[in-house]
């Protein structure tokens, strides 16, 4: 475990009570409901989050709305200038916003890094709006003299829910697409990690969008619904756990609204007898530890199939064992804290049950202690062996650093188990053949597949898929299936006599 101490620059130890952003404007929330912001390295409070009121959130819609007719009449290349200005002025202050999204969720700085990366790329996809948002024509399309055509058009305003784990990168999926095909939006973060949105739209306020265009509101439930119920609020987009995708979604359609709800997973990894073992093992680690477990594309389930499990087993707790755990700001730390208590709690009580289960505890990450971090929230890597396919650590979403281990005979028995879960968010094989990859990704019922990667994440460009209880709506976020969730296609049939 680290005791480094060479971290970055100090970084605030109290960023004070976050402020919602409104029509163009920050303003203070009047709720007298908030909450405390956690650093889970450290167990020390660094700011405080309004959770605002039902008339605060309708003020936020009212402003999208008014600009709404303004903003989708100007020109989709005058839309995309704001976006191309933020994007210089995010790679202005980027080791900034790394380091805010460490501090309050506790992930590996690099991890951080990464994670403002791809926020950036869905800015840098949703500047080619003047291309992707075309629509298409035929002429005598419908019979000589008779031309067909379709155009897309946006609806309003649309609105996000976002999920703690991915404080910068998740909300990226959806407003740069919609607010640069002419809708206006409103962001709820998490109420349990604002810093980095209450700093993002601080950058925003530079980037020169029309107020209204982009606001921030934060809350909880109450936000939440009043979103969901405004019948003004055209979609909504959600990232979180499969119960509140559920709720959201149903409550949402029920209120005509468009949905995507991205939920939980359980993903699988698939390691082949003919896996390059040396070659594939930190990405198998990296896939299951990294982020400290807290992805919805982390692999959960290691499916080791054949005769020389015992052998791989080994290699994975050998590497396991050599990841680094300390606070995140720490350059030499692979693996931060959970993100707050209640996670850890959860994790905790989840190996206690396993353990419980008779499954073989190779590793147990319980007990962890980082020096000058006593009070953090960590829980080093842990692995079960020969874990039952009925059992808890298979069956439910842990959201740790835990690798449950399942052997199997056969490729087929691998495919049997992935198909057997209630998620279908992402799966992945190691192999060395063709034959056996095409087959896994052919009958694998799962989203986002990876042929020798661990965590297969779609760039900007790509749709992030879902299938089963991982995904409720039919559009996913980014992508084609992102223009096509913020806009309608209207048909036009043209005669001239």
């Amino acid at each position: 475990m680290s005791d480094n101490k060479n971290l970055l620059p100090v970084v605030k130890e109290h960023y004070g009570r976050m402020r919602n952003y409104i029509d163009g404007e920050f303003v203070e929330s009047t709720s007298d409901r908030a909450g405390d912001v956690i650093n889970p390295a450290t167990a020390e409070v660094i700011a405080t989050v309004p959770l605002s009121t039902k008339d605060e959130v309708t003020t936020a819609v009212d402003a999208a709305q008014d600009i709404f007719e303004e903003w989708r009449e100007t020109p989709p290349n005058i839309r995309v200038q704001p976006i191309f200005r933020l994007k210089t002025l995010f790679e202005k202050h980027y080791e900034e916003l790394a380091r805010i999204v460490t501090q309050e969720h506790g992930k590996a700085i690099d991890e951080a890094r990464g994670s403002v990366r791809r926020m950036v790329d869905n800015l840098e996809f949703a500047c080619g709006i003047p291309s992707l948002m075309m629509g298409e024509n035929l002429e005598d399309g419908a019979a000589p003299g008779i031309d067909e055509e379709y155009i897309r058009q946006p609806l309003g305003v649309f609105a996000a829910v976002a999920p703690f784990n991915f404080p910068a990168m998740v909300p990226f999926w959806f407003w740069p697409s919609a607010v640069a095909c002419g809708n206006t939006f409103v962001v709820k973060p998490s109420e349990q990690v604002p810093i980095t949105m209450n700093r993002i739209y601080e950058i925003i306020d530079d980037a020169g969008f029309p107020p209204g265009v982009i606001n921030m509101v934060h809350g909880d439930k109450e936000a939440v619904d009043t979103l969901l119920d405004d019948d003004r609020v055209q979609g909504i987009s959600f990232v979180g756990s499969t119960p509140i995708a559920r709720y959201i979604y149903e409550r949402a359609a029920a209120n005509g609204k468009r949905v995507q709800c991205q939920g939980g997973a359980k993903n699988f990894l698939t390691v082949m007898p003919d896996a390059n073992l040396s070659a594939c093992m930190p990405n198998i680690v990296s896939s299951c530890l990294g982020n400290t477990g807290q992805r919805c594309l982390a692999g959960a389930v290691l499916v080791l199939v054949g005769d020389n499990a015992d052998a791989m087993v080994d290699q994975i707790v050998a590497a396991a064992k050599e990841m680094t755990v300390g606070n995140g700001l720490d350059e030499t730390v692979q693996m931060g804290p959970l993100a707050a208590k209640r996670h850890y709690d959860r994790v905790v009580a989840m190996i206690d049950a396993g353990a419980a289960e008779d499954n073989n505890l190779r590793l147990d990450g319980r007990g962890v202690r980082v020096e000058g971090y006593e009070n953090g929230y960590f829980v080093g890597p842990t692995v079960f062996d020969h874990c039952d396919p009925k059992s808890s650590l298979i069956q439910e979403e842990i959201f740790g650093p835990v690798i449950s281990i399942v052997r199997v005979p056969d490729l087929d028995a691998a495919i049997e188990l992935a198909n057997s879960s209630r998620y279908g968010n992402a799966s992945s094989i190691y192999t060395s053949s063709g034959k056996a990859a095409r087959q896994y990704r052919y009958h694998v019922r799962g989203g986002n597949i990876g042929i020798n990667i661990g965590v297969p994440a779609p760039m900007a460009y790509f749709p992030f898929g879902g299938y089963k209880e991982s995904f409720f709506g039919d559009l996913h976020g980014q992508g084609k299936d992102g223009i096509n969730f913020f806009t309608e296609r209207k048909v036009v049939i043209t005669r001239w006599m």
